[in-house]
C-alpha cells in the first residue's frame, strides 16, 4: 500500500479549477492527520480547510484521478464530497391577504411585531430574556447593528471578520435576540449572541464551513445553534452527521429550518433539520396555516412564524422576509428562554417540552407542523 500523503499529494492540486473538486479527507487517527499535513506542507500543497479536532482536511482533487485508493487506505476513515449548502430564503413570497386581518384580530401590543406574540414569548419575558445563554448563529454572519450586541464569533470559511455581507445571518439573529429597539425585538433579547460565518454574501457555501462552524461551537461551549440553510439538492454528508450529533451529545440544541420545497420533495426534509439530533422548523403564516413553501415530512418537530417577519438588516436597517430561515430562529429562541430557567435540560427534554407546549394546528397534518405552533407562555 502506497503511503497516504503520496496518495494525497498526486491527487490533490494547489487551487482550485475546471479539472478538480472539493473532498473532505477524515483521518482514523490524530498522528495521521498531522503527519499527513506536515508532509503536504513539505511539498507545498496546503488544504483548504484544516479541522484538527476532526481530525480533517480539504482538498482540491484532480477529477481525473481516482480517489478509491485513498478512501479505501487504512489510515483513512472517510473521503466525502464537500457539497453545497444554501440559505432557507423564500424569495418569491406574495403579501398575505390575511393580514390586516390577523392584525385586527390580535392583542399583540403596539411595541411588538406580530410573530413575537403569536409564539407568545412576550407572556415569558415577565419571568426571563434568555440571560446567560450562549446562542450561535451558523449563517451569512452578524452585521452591527444598534439592535444587536454581538457577543464573538467566527468566520469558518476563510477566517476574518464574521460580518454579515448579505443580511440573512442579521435577520435570523433579529429574530431570536434583537434588542427592542424601533419596534423590533427577538424572542430571547438578552441572550449571549455569537456569529459562525459560514455563507457568503450570497448565502451559499460548503458543508466543510459548516462543519468547522459546529466544531467552533462545542469548543466554545455554545448552549443553542440555529442552522437556517440546508444541503442542495439530495446530497448526504456523513461528516455533517458526526459533528451534529458530537455537539447533540455535549448538551448543545440544535434548531435547524425545514426548507423551503414545499410538496415538491415527496415528504422530505432538507439535511441538517432532518438529522433526529435537531429540532426541524416548519414555517406559519398570519392565520396560523403552515406556508405553501414550508417543506413536509417525516422529521418535523414544531412549526413558527415564517412569512412576513420583519428583523434587523444591513446599515442598521430593517427587512421583511419569508422561508423557514425565519421560522427556525423563534424555535432558537425559545430554546434559550427555557434552558435559562432549566439550565440540566438534555437537547432531547428541550425537544420534548416545547413540543408538549406547542399549539396543534386543526388544519395541518403532522408532517406540516410537528407537533404544532410553537407558544412560549408556559416557559
Amino acid at each position: 500500500m502506497p503511503k497516504l500523503e503520496k496518495l494525497l499529494f498526486t491527487s490533490s492540486k494547489r487551487a482550485p479549477s475546471k479539472h478538480t473538486v472539493r473532498k473532505l479527507i477524515t483521518f482514523k487517527t490524530g498522528l495521521s492527520y498531522k503527519k499527513c499535513l506536515r508532509k503536504l506542507r513539505i511539498k507545498g500543497l496546503k488544504p483548504y480547510k484544516r479541522m484538527p479536532s476532526l481530525r480533517t482536511i480539504g482538498c482540491h482533487f484532480d477529477k481525473r484521478r481516482s480517489w478509491k485508493s485513498i478512501s479505501k487506505h487504512p489510515e483513512v476513515k472517510r473521503v466525502e464530497s464537500d457539497v453545497r449548502i444554501r440559505v432557507h430564503l423564500f424569495r418569491k413570497h406574495k403579501q398575505s391577504a390575511n393580514r390586516k386581518k390577523a392584525h385586527t384580530l390580535s392583542t399583540c401590543p403596539p411595541d411588538l411585531t406580530w410573530n413575537i406574540c403569536r409564539v407568545k414569548a412576550n407572556e415569558a419575558w415577565p419571568r426571563t430574556t434568555g440571560g446567560k445563554i450562549k446562542v450561535a448563529i451558523i449563517d451569512t454572519g452578524i452585521a452591527a447593528h444598534p439592535n444587536l450586541q454581538i457577543a464573538g464569533g467566527v468566520n469558518t470559511m476563510r477566517g476574518g471578520s464574521y460580518a454579515d455581507d448579505n443580511g440573512h445571518g442579521t435577520h435570523v439573529a433579529g429574530i431570536t435576540a434583537a434588542k427592542g429597539l424601533d419596534g423590533i425585538k427577538g424572542v430571547a433579547p438578552d441572550v449571549e449572541l455569537y456569529a459562525v460565518k459560514a455563507l457568503d454574501s450570497r448565502g451559499g457555501g460548503y458543508v466543510s464551513s459548516i462543519i468547522a462552524g459546529v466544531d467552533w461551537c462545542i469548543r466554545n461551549k455554545m448552549d443553542v445553534i440555529n442552522m437556517s440553510f440546508g444541503l442542495v439538492g439530495t446530497a448526504v454528508s456523513r461528516a455533517l452527521r458526526e459533528v451534529i450529533t458530537k455537539a447533540y451529545n455535549q448538551g448543545i440544541v440544535i434548531v435547524a429550518s425545514a426548507g423551503n420545497s414545499g410538496t415538491e420533495d415527496n415528504g422530505m426534509i432538507d439535511v441538517p433539520a432532518s438529522f433526529p439530533e435537531t429540532i426541524a422548523i416548519a414555517a406559519t403564516n398570519l392565520s396560523n396555516k403552515v406556508t405553501g413553501f414550508s417543506s413536509r415530512g417525516t422529521g418535523i418537530d414544531l412549526a413558527a412564524p415564517g412569512e412576513q417577519i420583519k428583523s434587523t438588516w444591513l446599515n442598521g436597517g430593517y427587512m421583511t422576509l419569508s422561508g423557514t430561515s425565519m421560522s427556525a430562529p423563534h424555535a432558537a429562541g425559545g430554546v434559550a428562554l427555557l434552558l435559562s430557567r432549566q439550565s440540566g435540560l438534555t437537547p432531547a427534554q428541550v425537544a420534548e417540552q416545547l413540543k408538549g407546549w406547542a399549539l396543534p394546528l386543526p388544519s395541518e397534518t403532522e408532517d406540516e407542523q410537528g407537533a404544532g405552533l410553537l407558544q412560549l407562555d408556559r416557559v
